[in-house]
């Protein structure tokens, strides 16, 4: 939940230094929405209206945490800025530097794995504001001289030699200790490590290396870096003592930032290197879990076969098949993901090969699938057009027979949708914008709500299922304990059918008179039933790894299930017989398997954390609120001093601003441009809090020019010239966000006017396309943009399905010696390649440009390989079509790890023509002609997808063969495609 990304945001901000041009847009809230402000001795929280009440209970929370979740890193952080967001229904939160502030997203997630029994805001709470606390930690050694004099900016160098794992794995342990929930504690979390590690002890499977474990693969299933990051801080805290890493950091930031640093200090404080620390820790928990495995008693179930990719290698790509809802007594519905796969509808049938039902769009995976024998419905996340921050969860329902979509909500808030046995209603959980959870029940064909059942204590519900037309159960979550409740939806009387527990319950499915549910009570996650006469408590799956998200039979023979391995998710059944099921008769507790062992009790600040998030001891001071304001608060330097170019061919010095709010944008400086020994000051606003962003720049300046001019090219007529120019640049743009299906939709409008003036310039020529002595250029342009591209999985190189479209107009329109005029469109057409990964791309593009004294750059694309030569008109086409080669692990040694070897063929072609005028040998016009030009290229590329000096962030680059068929000449070109944001 952390949005370090150290390197893109110095990469973003020197290229904006740089070039002075337009800043990126960013996601705002609706202008209507006002804000206000409450200011406690360490955080200053900021809050939608309405979001009072909960406002002050999360200032009293981070209040209370601030001792606690500092102690062990021995850092107490400087005043922060929170803010509560609570126009998304997208769970998350994130600290950063640019600038500096904390952000939670005020809406609890479905996912139990995610949740456990914590309330969400006091998750955000003890996680993200131990980044806070990571981050001031660098305001020491050259990490404090960096600050002063660059700003948060220069937080950035010390911060970027702490791999990304420590800062999650760190905040994991601190959610996990200071509380009696968090990930630590949740077996889903490590299935990932567990299942590689269980089998790489099968001689034919190789462990992971440290490479691989940071970098990832495209084939294989690698942990994040939550993961890995919790295993190594907590490994180290349990060996060489509780504040281990502060002693190690305070060495890391007073070393010189040499690559590898922070390895060199872990070494000096304990002996190991990364590479020693990984191994180390991944014996330890291996010895752990093949312990567990040895006392397991297997409850045996059948697989339904699937078509995954590569299924039959001996290295299956990683793929999921997850969420059972039985169609027939031999059919299941499925989700399938995964590296190779979007998320899709699929079903699964033991005789059959499985069958492609429906592929989703962009899913708010509440962590299950409601389906009955003809239907189908999921939440799909909706987005307002302009405001990025809005994002609405939408119900979607699929009419099996038919294929035939519903979208039956448009701009609503449900987190989790179940159909009832006879398809006519809905129930559904609501996260209202106030931090309130409805349970509401709908009409299945308009979406109308039917009922709301009361839930005056704001109880948390999770996972709703009909056990028939009228009743309901759902897991509730209040105050850190969990149980299953059975709901009547007419008269909305609530019974719990288990005792309240710390016990991370989730999926109930009610059968007779039982109600199956997932439980980690055993330290791994199973399917437990319940009783509803007597409430005894059974377990009923006994898995070597997870058994979750039961699903009954329509004869209620059959018990349908998500198994686990390394290879994903998989669907197996089993007989459902009570009769096999083993009686529970010990209380919920906690498990002896949990990683973190003694470090609860030695973890400094642990206790008073686990205090300070008991709502009966936390504290009830009230803060007094104040209007937050866009205007009053545009200003927020966050950096400033030198920043070079990501070129290295600029030097900027500025100062760099941005509001709390997101709205308004200012970046003000000098740069100078070494090629050109030139510089200029220069100044950028971009305001969005309205519906179109408002752009306006300024730039001051020299730059130079240089001709031959007598036209003809002997050393002696080669002229150089400096002059001066100012530059004015004011205008919007429109973007829209136009998602809603699997394909990613996107619109855009803008509209600049553009004031150049030049003075001082003395050649007796100019080019074309500069001001020159004309003096000055009054220019206008207008720009249109849209693409609607197919959702890409990880393996895909390229969208398999999509349509991009631009059309721009520049035009002079007030005059003056400088005159012009040019449009152009350009359209690219995305279609599937030979191969599930390969695509085609078909480009055009049509350009005009009239003449005049002034010259536009070009709109449309050129030949790779071949310069631009202006033309009246040009028709451009491309093809080209890109594939994987292979997907590798190659280490080298620490420097380098290649996940990846991609290529692609292309054939460009342009064709131009100008009116051109003939004269005589006076100078009079004798007529036109018309000059042609033809240029064709074609070639090959060759990239490389690789990690360097133990980095998370991929880049991509490698080479460019190009063959001019115009002049039969080959040419070899460095190739960099993505620096990995």
């Amino acid at each position: 939940m952390l949005h370090r990304h150290v390197l893109r945001a110095l990469l973003l901000l020197a290229g904006h230094l740089a070039t002075a041009q337009t800043l990126p847009i960013l996601s705002q809230n609706p202008t209507s929405l006002h804000w206000h402000r409450l200011s406690t001795p360490h955080f200053r929280v900021i809050y939608p209206t309405g979001f009072d009440s909960t406002a002050q209970r999360t200032a009293n929370r981070l209040e209370s945490l601030y001792e606690p979740a500092s102690a062990s890193l021995q850092k107490q952080p400087r005043r922060i800025s929170v803010l509560l967001q609570n126009q998304t229904t997208n769970s998350n939160g994130f600290v950063t530097l640019f600038p500096r502030r904390s952000e939670f997203f005020a809406v609890a997630p479905q996912d139990p794995a995610l949740l456990g029994t914590f309330d969400w805001l006091d998750l955000l709470a003890v996680h993200e504001y131990r980044h806070v606390v990571q981050n001031d930690k660098a305001l020491q050694g050259y990490g404090r001289v960096l600050y002063t004099f660059l700003g948060n900016t220069g937080l950035g160098l010390p911060l970027f030699t702490v791999p990304d794992w420590f800062a999650e794995g760190d905040a994991v342990s601190n959610e996990t200790l200071l509380s009696t929930s968090g990930r630590g504690r949740i077996p889903n979390f490590d299935l990932g490590m567990r299942a590689n590690l269980l089998a790489s002890l099968d001689s034919r499977k190789k462990r992971f290396d440290y490479q691989k474990a940071v970098s990832g693969s495209y084939r294989d299933n690698v942990p994040n870096h939550y993961v890995l990051g919790y295993f190594l801080t907590t490994y180290l805290k349990r060996t060489y003592g509780p504040d281990v890493w502060s002693r190690v950091l305070n060495r890391n930031y007073r070393r010189f930032p040499w690559p590898f640093a922070f390895s060199a200090s872990i070494k000096d404080e304990t002996k190991l290197r990364t590479e020693d620390l990984y191994q180390k820790t991944m014996d330890d928990i291996t010895e752990t879990w093949k312990k567990e495995q040895a006392g397991l008693t297997i409850t045996p179930a059948a697989t339904f076969p699937v078509d995954a990719e590569k299924q039959a290698s001996k290295r299956p790509v990683f793929t999921n098949y997850q969420h059972p809802q039985f169609l027939t007594d031999s059919t299941v519905l499925s989700v399938k993901s995964g590296l190779g796969d979007t998320p899709r509808l699929v079903i699964l049938d033991k005789q059959r090969q499985e069958k492609k039902v429906f592929v989703q769009g962009f899913p708010n995976d509440p962590d299950m699938l409601s389906a009955s024998s003809t239907k189908a419905c999921w939440i799909e996340f909706g987005y307002d057009p302009r405001w990025g921050q809005r994002i609405y969860s939408n119900i979607r329902i699929l009419d099996l027979e038919t294929g035939k979509l519903t979208r039956l909500t448009h701009r609503a808030r449900y987190t989790v949708a179940a159909l009832s046995p006879d398809n006519s209603r809905l129930v559904v959980v609501e996260n209202t914008d106030r931090y309130t959870i409805r349970l509401l029940v709908l009409d299945a064909k308009t979406g109308k709500i039917q009922n709301a059942i009361p839930n005056p204590d704001n109880e948390f519900y999770l996972h709703p299922r009909w056990k028939d037309n009228q009743t309901i159960v759902a897991v509730a979550l209040k105050n850190g304990q969990k149980t299953i409740q059975r709901i009547d939806s007419k008269s909305g009387s609530r019974t719990d059918l288990l005792p309240r527990a710390n016990e991370n319950i989730s999926h109930p499915q009610p059968w007779g008179n039982y109600v199956l549910y997932n439980s980690p009570r055993s330290g791994i996650d199973n399917i437990y039933a319940v009783d509803t006469r007597s409430s005894q408590v059974f377990q009923v799956t006994s898995r070597p790894l997870a058994a979750y998200h039961a699903a009954v039979s329509p004869s209620g023979s059959r018990l349908a299930f998500e198994d686990f391995s390394a290879t994903g998710y998989r669907i197996d059944d089993m007989p459902l017989d009570p009769a096999n099921w083993k009686p529970v008769t010990e209380p919920v507790k906690e498990q002896a398997v949990r990683y973190f062992g003694p470090l609860v009790k030695l973890e400094p600040g642990a206790a008073q954390g686990r205090l300070a998030l008991k709502d009966s001891v936390s504290s009830t001071a009230a803060y007094a609120p104040a209007r937050f304001r866009r205007i009053a608060n545009a200003l927020n330097i966050y950096s400033w001093g030198p920043v070079f170019s990501s070129t290295g061919q600029a030097l900027a010095v500025g100062l760099s601003s941005q509001d709390l709010l997101s709205t308004t944008q200012i970046s003000v400086g000098y740069n100078y441009n070494q090629a050109e020994r030139a510089g200029n000051a220069f100044a950028l606003l971009s305001y969005q809090g309205l519906y179109p962003i408002i752009d306006v720049s300024f730039q001051r300046g020299s730059r130079s020019t240089s001709l031959y001019i007598d036209r003809v090219a002997p050393a002696d007529s080669f002229r150089t010239d400096r002059w001066q120019y100012n530059q004015l640049t004011a205008g919007f743009r429109l973007p829209f966000q136009m998602t809603n299906s699997k394909y990613s939709q996107n619109l855009s409008l803008s509209a600049y006017y553009n004031y150049l003036h030049v003075t001082g310039y003395d050649l007796p020529y100019r080019y074309i396309t500069e001001v020159g002595s004309a003096g000055s250029l009054n220019a206008l342009t207008y720009g249109f943009s849209y693409s609607r591209l197919l959702r890409q999985s990880k393996r895909d190189v390229a969208p398999r399905w999509g349509q991009t479209l631009s059309a721009n107009y520049r035009t002079t329109p007030f005059g003056g010696q400088l005159t012009g005029e040019q449009w152009g469109v350009q359209a690219n057409l995305f279609l599937p390649g030979l191969a599930k990964h390969h695509s085609l791309r078909l480009r055009a593009g049509y350009q005009e440009q009239a003449r005049g004294t002034y010259q536009f750059s070009s709109i449309v694309f050129f030949p790779r390989g071949q310069l631009y030569v202006s033309d009246d008109r040009i028709r451009s086409g491309s093809v080209d079509y890109r594939l994987p080669i292979a997907d590798t692990h190659w280490s080298l040694g620490r420097w380098l790890y290649v996940q990846r070897i991609k290529a692609g063929g292309f054939y460009d072609a342009t064709n131009g023509q100008s009116l051109i005028e003939l004269r005589d040998t006076n100078g009079r016009l004798r007529g036109y002609d018309t000059q042609r030009h033809t240029f064709q290229t074609t070639g090959l590329d060759v990239s490389f997808v690789f990690n360097t000096l133990r980095l998370r962030t991929p880049f991509e680059a490698g080479f460019r063969t190009i063959y001019n068929v115009t002049t039969g000449q080959w040419l070899v070109q460095p190739l960099v495609l993505d620096i990995g944001f």
